[in-house]
C-alpha cells in the first residue's frame, strides 16, 4: 500500500508558527508533523509515500533532501494553485500503480493501528473505508445502518447531502485518515480544486464506503496553535 500524506495546507491558523515555513514543517514533539507521521506510517511496513505541496514548497523539497528522504520512497507533487484533498489525490493518480492507497492529513496526529484498518478493509473488500469516532464537530457524515456512508450534514446550517433516501443514521466525524481502492480514482475526474468529502459524496450510492471507528485510539487535529499545543503536550507526556 502507497500513503499519500496532505501536505499542501496554508496553516493559517497556525500562524506565526508558519510565516516562513509550510505547515507541515511545523516543529512537533522535537521533529516536526511531517516527519513525525512518515516515522509513525512507515512503522506500519509503508514505504511508498506521496506528499503533496504548495504554501513554502521548497523548503518541504529541501528538508525532504537534507534528510536523506528518511530512507523513503518519496515523491512530492507540487500544486502551483492550491487544488485540496480531492484535486490533489486526482494530480497524483497516475503515479499510484498499487491496488490500495492511504491518505492521511499532515496535521493528524493518532496512535491509529494502519495495519488493522487495512486488514479490515481487505477482509470486507470495500471500496473506501473511513477512519471515524465520535466527537464533536460542526461536521458529520452519515452511515446507515450498514455502516455504509450515505451523506454528509453542518450542524451548524442544518444542510445535508445524501446518497440515498435517509431513515435512521448514525453521525460520525471523519479522522481525516483513509483507505480507497485505487480503481476507484478514474471517478475523480479532472484535476481541478476540490475536496475528498464532496468525491466521496458523489459516489456512495453506487460504492460501498465504509466506517472504521476508532474510538479507543488517541487522535489529535493540530491545524491550530492551541490544538498542537495540547497535542505535543500529550505525546511528550506518553513518551
Amino acid at each position: 500500500m502507497i500513503a499519500m500524506i496532505f501536505a499542501a495546507g496554508l496553516g493559517t491558523r497556525l500562524y506565526p508558527l508558519t510565516k516562513d515555513k509550510p505547515k507541515a514543517l511545523a516543529p512537533f514533539a522535537n521533529t516536526t508533523l511531517l516527519e513525525y507521521n512518515l516515522r509513525y506510517l512507515s512503522q506500519f511496513g509503508i514505504e511508498k509515500f506521496i506528499v503533496n505541496t504548495h504554501h513554502f514548497a521548497d523548503k518541504i523539497n529541501e528538508y525532504l533532501y537534507d534528510n536523506e528522504y528518511f530512507n523513503l520512497d518519496i515523491t512530492v507533487s507540487f500544486e502551483e494553485e492550491l487544488l485540496d484533498t480531492g484535486g490533489g489525490l486526482a494530480k497524483v493518480r497516475e503515479l499510484v500503480d498499487e491496488e490500495q492507497i492511504l491518505l492521511y492529513n499532515v496535521d493528524v496526529i493518532s496512535n491509529i493501528d494502519i495495519n488493522r484498518m487495512y486488514k479490515n478493509h481487505l477482509k470486507y473488500n470495500f471500496d473506501i473505508s473511513l477512519a471515524t469516532r465520535y466527537r464533536e464537530t460542526s461536521r458529520y457524515l452519515l452511515f446507515n445502518e450498514r455502516n455504509k456512508m450515505i451523506g454528509w450534514k453542518n450542524e451548524k446550517t442544518e444542510e445535508i447531502i445524501t446518497c440515498e433516501r435517509i431513515k435512521d443514521f448514525q453521525k460520525l466525524a471523519f479522522s481525516g485518515i483513509s483507505i480507497i481502492n485505487t480503481k476507484l480514482l478514474s471517478k475523480l475526474g479532472k484535476v481541478e480544486k476540490k475536496s475528498i468529502i464532496d468525491f466521496y459524496l458523489n459516489i456512495c450510492k453506487d460504492n460501498f464506503i465504509s466506517s472504521y471507528q476508532h474510538d479507543s485510539d488517541y487522535w489529535f487535529d493540530c491545524g491550530s496553535l492551541k490544538k498542537l499545543e495540547i497535542t505535543e503536550k500529550f505525546i511528550k507526556g506518553i513518551n
